[in-house]
């Protein structure tokens, strides 16, 4: 079996299955939510503040699609793992997932596979790599979601863009759990996504527990799962930051 953690001519990569599909459904709810969530009539009255008051900070301008989440600059806060992966059982829609494991790297590039996607990290001035692991209820799909927090929005957009290419060679380094079930993560085939959310850069990794080469019906479960899993987790929390550039 092929593990992201094996070096040389020997190791095997994940295929690519279904990213568009990730960035398509992920941003487009995204978008829904954040349009729910934006509506001025349903807004409290806010005191405006003089803008020769020595005590007021500078003010943030939201800017772009993602709003404060476009930069670092006006969401500068770090992200928690609390934040984002607090819950060990998430539920979305009739299914219940159960997250086995978290962690949260400083040095990025210890958290992804490729050198490419490490530079790139680099660059764009990563300060955090967020993971967890999940498994679904039936214990045979298991997966890592990874978030990345770069400096911008254009940062973001180039870091995903190492993932071109039919070869993945460039990919997030899926996190194995200790329990029985997502202990295998990371042996086999997988289905791998990217996609941007300002300045975050969001990275999956979601195969079969036993590790085998997904058919085109398996890998459309793989993709409903990876996506179930981030609307109950990033989605929301990115939403927060999109829409205040502060902590929830």
């Amino acid at each position: 079996m092929w593990s992201p953690y094996d070096e040389g001519p020997r190791a095997r990569y994940p295929i690519f299955i279904a990213a568009g599909a990730f960035a398509l459904l992920v941003a487009g709810g995204i978008g829904l939510s954040m349009l729910a969530r934006s509506d001025p009539a349903s807004a409290p009255a806010e005191a405006t503040p003089t803008a020769d008051d020595p005590a007021l900070p500078p003010a943030k301008v939201a800017d772009g699609k993602f709003g404060y989440a476009s930069s670092r600059a006006t969401d500068p806060h770090p992200l928690g793992l609390d934040e984002v992966f607090k819950r060990k059982k998430v539920r979305a829609g009739d299914q219940t997932y159960l997250m086995t494991t978290r962690r949260l790297d400083k040095k990025c590039g210890q958290a992804v596979v490729g050198t490419k996607l490490q530079k790139a990290l680099t660059a764009a001035k990563c300060t955090q790599m967020l993971r967890a692991s999940f498994r679904d209820p039936s214990g045979k799909i298991i997966g890592t979601v990874g978030v990345a927090n770069l400096k911008t929005s254009a940062g973001a957009s180039k870091v995903i863009a190492v993932k071109s290419g039919k070869k993945q060679e460039e990919y997030l380094k899926a996190l194995p759990g200790k329990d029985k079930v997502t202990k295998f993560l990371g042996s086999g085939e997988a289905s791998v996504g990217y996609w941007t959310h300002g300045h975050y850069a969001i990275l999956v990794w979601f195969q079969y527990k036993d590790g085998h080469l997904p058919k085109k019906t398996e890998a459309k479960k793989l993709s409903q799962t990876a996506i179930a899993v981030m609307d109950a987790t990033v989605t929301p929390a990115l939403d927060s930051r999109s829409l205040t550039g502060e902590r929830p």
